[in-house]
Order: structure tokens, then C-alpha cells, then sequence
């Protein structure tokens, strides 16, 4: 059977924060290979209609329908944002918090559908997010998407209150938290939005702002770290799903994201496990 993560880690970590109905599935093997083909989908990047259900399950084989309509219950519950924000919880002692980076990211959406709009620079219609991560580019948390032709900065104090929310809810200490950010982020509503948290934003000076404020600070050592959130990019990029966006419902795109967090995540306590 195809596997993106272990059974007894989609066993003790995902599925304890899933709702299932009370005339739901009984046995808990067979809520497993329904994740474990939602990972599938994940990584692959299949359409559900060609999902290889008869690999993907050992006893009672079931119809993609059944695993799109138990991924959209999930997604329209929440539940995979709630099964995010508990693992991020549970294992927040794996992250380094020295510092964290933050960066938009643009995705073509090939099928249209919620939040897409033309983007010049990309030539095409696209979805854009900001991902926060820490220092060694563990993701952390996604903003909610917005259509590609705003910029990094469209309604940013909403975007910035989603971000530090997901940290707040995982009980994550943002105090004291340095945050990097390239130029397009120098603005008065970023750094003051974060200073609100306690955050010491470390933003690039945008030159087409003007003259530069002399009491801002920009520690250029911290800001070389930010090469670890181009390796985040890289590892959500392994995932076909999200490499291009041809779900046409935000709450499905978003879902993803967060279930591409907690591989990337779990897969590495999964390889710490096996070092020791």
C-alpha cells in the first residue's frame, strides 16, 4: 500500500482531531486508508476520479466519491486547520523560534474558482497566500488566500492577525518572535501590526518608499537566514496538489495546505524517531 506517512502516525496524530459520524465508519483501519488516500491525492496530484482505490485499500474497497466526500465533510468542518493547530501544539518543541520568515507566494489556478484574478508578472490567473515558517522553513501557518492580482500587502493586518492567531491557538509564544521579511513588506501596517503581537519585524528596506527611516533597524545577518523559507517553497512544491490549484473552493485549497504541513512536519519526527 502507497504511503506518504506511517499508519500508526495517521493513526495517533491525525485522526483523534477528525469528526466522524456516529453511524460513521467503525473501525479504525478503514479511516486511515481513507486519509492515507487524501495523502495520495496530495502528493501525486491525481484527479479524484483516477484515485487507485484498490491499492489504497486492503479489505472494503471504496469509491473515490466516498474518500472527495469524507476530504470536503473535513474541510467544511475545519477540521484539518483544528488537526494542524493541535500537531503544531503537541510538537512545538521540534521548532526553532530564534527567528521565523514570511513570504507571499502566487499558485496558478488552472480551473479558476474562488480568489483568482490575472497576475501580470506570472502571465496567468493565480491564487496568493503568505506562509510564516520557522527558522530551519518548518511551515507554521497560511494566511487566507487572496486573488493574484493583489499584492503582498492587500489587507495585511487581517493576513498578519490569521498568521499569529494559528501560533496563539497552538500555544505558541510569539513575544519576542524576529520576524524577516523582504522589502515588499516595508510598510507602517506591517511592522506596527507585528510589534501589536510582540514581534520585532526585520524587514528589508524597500528603496521606491524613499528616504529611509532612520530609526527602523534592519539586522542584515538575521535577514540572511530568510534563505530557509525558499526551502519551504521547495518541499510544499513536492506536493503536485499544490503545485498548481485546480480546486475551485478556497476551504479545499487551504485543507491541502494544511495537510501538506503535517506530513512535512510529522515526517520529520518520524525520521528523528528512527535516528535515535
Amino acid at each position: 500500500m502507497y504511503k506518504v506517512l506511517s499508519k500508526d502516525t495517521i493513526e495517533n496524530e491525525i485522526i483523534p482531531y477528525l469528526s466522524v459520524a456516529k453511524r460513521g465508519y467503525k473501525t479504525k483501519s478503514c479511516l486511515i486508508e481513507i486519509v492515507n488516500s487524501i495523502l495520495y491525492k496530495l502528493k501525486t496530484g491525481v484527479q479524484w476520479a483516477f484515485l487507485p482505490v484498490e491499492s489504497l485499500f486492503s479489505e472494503v474497497v471504496l469509491s473515490y466519491k466516498t474518500v472527495f466526500g469524507h476530504f470536503r465533510k473535513w474541510c467544511k468542518n475545519g477540521d484539518w486547520q483544528d488537526s494542524w493547530i493541535q500537531i503544531l501544539s503537541n510538537h512545538k518543541t521540534v521548532l526553532d523560534l530564534s527567528s521565523a520568515d514570511i513570504d507571499g507566494s502566487h499558485t496558478p489556478a488552472l480551473r479558476g474558482g474562488e480568489e483568482v484574478a490575472y497576475q501580470g508578472r506570472k502571465s496567468r490567473k493565480t491564487t496568493n497566500a503568505l506562509y510564516l515558517t520557522d527558522r530551519q522553513g518548518l511551515p507554521l501557518a497560511i494566511s487566507n488566500p487572496i486573488a493574484g492580482n493583489h499584492h503582498d500587502l492587500y489587507n495585511i493586518e487581517s493576513s498578519l492577525n490569521e498568521l499569529f492567531t494559528t501560533l496563539n491557538l497552538s500555544d505558541i509564544n510569539t513575544n519576542g518572535l524576529f520576524i524577516n521579511a523582504d522589502a515588499g513588506f516595508d510598510s507602517k501596517e506591517f511592522r506596527n501590526t507585528c510589534i501589536k503581537y510582540g514581534i520585532f519585524p526585520n524587514v528589508d528596506f524597500n528603496v521606491r518608499n524613499g528616504d529611509i527611516d532612520n530609526d527602523i533597524l534592519l539586522d542584515e545577518l538575521l535577514y540572511k537566514e530568510r534563505y530557509s523559507i525558499e526551502r519551504t517553497n521547495a518541499w510544499l512544491d513536492s506536493f503536485r496538489t499544490l503545485l498548481n490549484r485546480f480546486d475551485t473552493t478556497i476551504s479545499s485549497w487551504k485543507s491541502f495546505n494544511y495537510i501538506a504541513f503535517m506530513v512535512i512536519l510529522l515526517k520529520k519526527i518520524e525520521r528523528t524517531k528512527k535516528s535515535r
